[in-house]
């Protein structure tokens, strides 16, 4: 078997920026929860990691890619259990589709697509979710939910992909399903107490702006990588998913200057996660102007969407349904319109090629919107039945950091009071430290008062 060496290193480099990214998805996701919640944000986004890397080796690749079980395109089998069978070719990758790369390069890639799946889901649920049923709800998770519409979207062998339903990078087997995943667990576990009529700030938008910069850099590895090798196709994703994000970026800060009046930087970093979004299932099957115009409506229709949950009574704590969800459908429909054979893929309506590629595009959304929406509302409610998924009252008053895992993001108060331990004279040293919403007494009473 003959593997191409630019391929394989690209691939092997792709898969570290994918990974890369649910870091990134951990600043951005931490930076707009309260500060007292920053640090169990970052450790339900860092823990998944590991959770998935071990579940992915051992089950859930050789569910996702194995050998189709009973030639019905609905899961793979267990024939690549623990990696075994690691010489063999990734079923359905034959003739033209042949893979370049080893299949160990494949399993470490699309690994990393199912390590920040489930770390989408987190942002649902922000500041209410108790640490360990997440940990087992992860696991459950990618086994039943995760595998199985990635081996009908991603797999040759599957049912979708057969059907001739796109997907370039993930917008029906990564946002869209986190998106439904994520309101469904929303949905179960109830809102954050005092949400919508209490103010919940981001804490820290540099935090956010960093997370989104992270995440727009290691998305190249996302969707660029998607062509399993280093060709054209991989540079027209590239290219294609620059442009979607600058004009889903632009996009959003207009809709919030002509409905606010200014121009928010949380807007620009949302913005652009839209565009990044919206671009993944569609940037090796459109050109250019598909590209801007996919972006250009993602920053604009996810700008608007993320008010739905206010009308719903769903707290969507950071808008992964207005963003993912709703980015998910709009770029795997587009699809649909914009794609043309002259990138990859088939024609789509606009360039000729009827409306069979649409209602491919809307049948895979539907189906694993649904599936994924009901199965993981069932796994969450199985959970929070037996092991209680919402933090304590208490809990939540206090703050997810210091209740769950003995830990402060921030120990301003006791570097203040280091500062003042020289201070002379009498009376009381007042110090007000903001911490976003929050303010932060610090009294230290520094000698008698004559």
């Amino acid at each position: 078997m003959h593997y191409n060496s630019g391929d394989t290193a690209w691939i092997l480099a792709s898969s570290a920026l994918v990974l890369f990214m649910t870091p990134g998805l951990a600043f951005f996701y931490g930076g707009m929860v309260r500060s007292k919640n920053v640090l169990g944000m970052l450790m339900q986004n860092y823990v998944t990691i590991g959770i998935v890397s071990i579940v992915w080796v051992f089950l859930t690749y050789t569910l996702a890619f194995g050998t189709d079980w009973g030639g019905n395109g609905i899961i793979g089998t267990l024939h690549f259990f623990g990696l075994a069978h690691m010489n063999q070719t990734v079923p359905g990758y034959t003739g033209a589709a042949a893979q370049t790369i080893p299949p160990l390069v494949f399993v470490i890639f699309q690994m990393m697509f199912a390590v920040i799946t489930p770390a989408l889901i987190t942002g649902s649920t922000a500041d209410r979710l108790r640490f360990g049923p997440f940990v087992v709800f992860v696991v459950v998770w990618s086994i039943l939910v995760y595998a199985p519409i990635a081996h009908w979207v991603f797999s040759p062998t599957g049912w979708l992909f057969k059907l001739g339903a796109e997907d370039f990078a993930g917008g029906t087997v990564v946002h869209i399903n986190a998106g439904a995943a994520g309101l469904a667990v929303a949905a179960v576990i109830g809102k954050r107490r005092g949400w919508p009529k209490e103010p919940m700030p981001p804490h820290n938008v540099p935090f956010v702006l960093l997370g989104a910069a992270m995440l727009w850099f290691g998305w190249f590895g996302f969707n660029a990588g998607s062509a399993l090798g280093a060709n054209v196709l991989s540079a027209n994703a590239f290219v294609n998913t620059n442009t979607a994000t600058a004009a889903a970026m632009l996009g959003w800060i207009l809709v919030e200057k002509i409905k606010g009046g200014k121009s928010t930087t949380l807007g620009a970093a949302s913005g652009a996660v839209a565009g990044l979004v919206a671009i993944t299932p569609a940037c090796g099957f459109v050109n250019i102007e598909g590209a801007t115009v996919i972006g250009l409506a993602a920053g604009i229709v996810c700008a608007l969407a993320i008010s739905l949950k206010f009308k719903l009574g769903l707290d969507d704590a950071l808008d992964v349904g207005g963003v993912h969800f709703v980015g998910g459908i709009l770029g795997a429909l587009l699809i649909g319109l914009f794609g043309t054979s002259a990138i990859g893929g088939v024609n789509g309506l606009f360039y000729g090629g009827g409306g069979s590629l649409l209602f491919h595009q809307l049948v895979a959304v539907v189906v694993s919107a649904t599936y994924s929406f009901v199965m993981s509302y069932i796994i969450a409610k199985i959970i929070d039945k037996t092991m209680g998924l919402r933090i304590k009252e208490d809990e939540e008053l206090e703050g997810m950091d210091t209740a769950l895992h003995a830990e402060s993001a921030y120990e301003f108060g006791s570097s203040l009071l280091r500062g003042f331990s020289g201070a002379t004279g009498g009376g009381h040293i007042s110090a007000r430290v903001d911490l976003g919403e929050e303010i932060v007494e610090v009294h230290k009473k520094a000698g008698e008062i004559n």
